[in-house]
């Protein structure tokens, strides 16, 4: 069998977690959430906070808008629930927008159509690592005076134009979860534009106390001060996490160089026309977070994956169009037609790709491919 995902691990997790255990340091903002943070900042050039997922790291930001009830957020409505849950939370109705067929992406130029006077944010998904078009965004965000929050949940490492995503907008939320290039189980963490909102953010993630400012020595003790929450990252989950962050380089090679091999050799069933592979823009550096295929429709996708589940593959398809779901009819709307995403989304199947996945893995996986076109043709 070959699983979709197999969770990475780097080598020193047990090690550091027992470091962790011996100094009794369990909750956030010890040892290991430091050193996870230092080297985000390193990375990123931004500071950050460990969360305990990219959810909310998410619903912090929506937090750190000031949303209230009838602002409404522009978003694809192909992406994961908490995309649109983190603001719905707070009483925004979600403005849906298409996506582009290439990158699957948001497509920036429908999202100005979107725009009204209760519009408060854009949320741009990087989808599979791969960057929207930051540049138009950004200059549509300022000129109506709009917040930009990446979710960034599959793109650490991944870069637009040199600038790594997650730190073009006012905010970045990204995720550790077990099916992400570097993972701790569960966790995220928020990046900060926006200086000036570094200690509120503490505050809502300490559950509304000035915690962090009494364990920097900056305030006798600490007190109620806001509305807040339990959003930091434990120590432990912390010392899992670092030990991926060391070896980030390698792990993302790893991943490329996998991504690379189904690219090449998926080419041939592409060029005859039984399969799209993914687009990846010039300026775009992605960190090969997965792999997936386009084939004609809903129906050949069925069949192709009853035809790996007989084969112990474990292909998977990914999200169904929020605007179509119970909630998303409930809390949003579509904003003009829906010309793309149902269509690629009932497109689309992941392929097995994960860090360490062996070559002659992936090249079974893709002689079954050819192998399933052959029959069904």
């Amino acid at each position: 069998m070959i699983p979709y995902n197999r969770p990475t691990l780097a080598g020193r997790e047990l090690e550091f977690i027992a470091q962790a255990i011996e100094n009794r340091q369990f909750c956030g903002d010890h040892e290991f959430t430091k050193k996870c943070s230092a080297w985000l900042l390193a990375h990123l050039g931004r500071r950050s906070l460990l969360t305990t997922s990219c959810t909310h790291a998410l619903e912090m930001a929506a937090s750190l808008l000031g949303l209230a009830p009838g602002d409404e957020v522009i978003m694809p409505s192909f992406t994961f629930v908490s995309t649109a849950n983190a603001f719905v939370m707070r009483g925004a109705k979600i403005r849906f927008v298409d996506i582009r067929p290439d990158t699957l992406n948001l497509d920036e130029r429908l999202i100005e159509a979107a725009i009204n006077e209760r519009t408060k944010a854009i949320v741009p998904v990087h989808y599979a690592g791969v960057a929207c078009e930051m540049d138009y965004i950004m200059e549509l965000a300022q000129a109506h005076g709009l917040a930009v929050v990446e979710d960034a949940a599959q793109a650490l490492m991944c870069s637009y134009k040199g600038r790594p995503l997650g730190t073009i907008g006012d905010f970045g939320c990204f995720s550790f979860h077990e099916t992400k290039n570097y993972q701790c189980g569960e966790g995220g963490a928020l990046v900060l534009g926006r200086p000036e909102l570094i200690e509120k953010a503490e505050i809502i993630r300490e559950k509304g106390t000035n915690r962090s400012q009494f364990f920097r020595g900056q305030v006798d003790k600490y007190t109620w001060m806001d509305w807040g929450s339990s959003y930091l990252m434990s120590d432990l989950n912390a010392a899992f996490l670092y030990a991926q962050l060391l070896e980030s380089q390698s792990i993302l090679e790893d991943r490329l160089a996998s991504w690379k091999r189904y690219h090449q050799n998926l080419e041939a069933l592409e060029n005859k026309g039984h399969i799209e592979r993914p687009k990846v823009p010039e300026e775009v550096q992605h960190n090969g977070h997965l792999y997936f295929i386009k084939v004609r429709d809903i129906e050949e996708r069925s069949r192709l994956l009853d035809f790996f589940k007989s084969q112990q593959i474990g292909a998977v398809f990914h999200y169904v169009p929020l605007h179509s779901a119970p909630a998303g009819i409930r809390f949003g709307e579509f904003n003009g037609e829906d010309q793309y995403t149902t269509k690629e989304s009932e497109r689309l199947l992941r392929l097995p790709l994960f860090t360490q996945i062996k070559a002659e893995e992936i090249d079974i996986v893709c002689q079954l491919l050819t192998d399933f076109f052959r029959s069904d043709s």
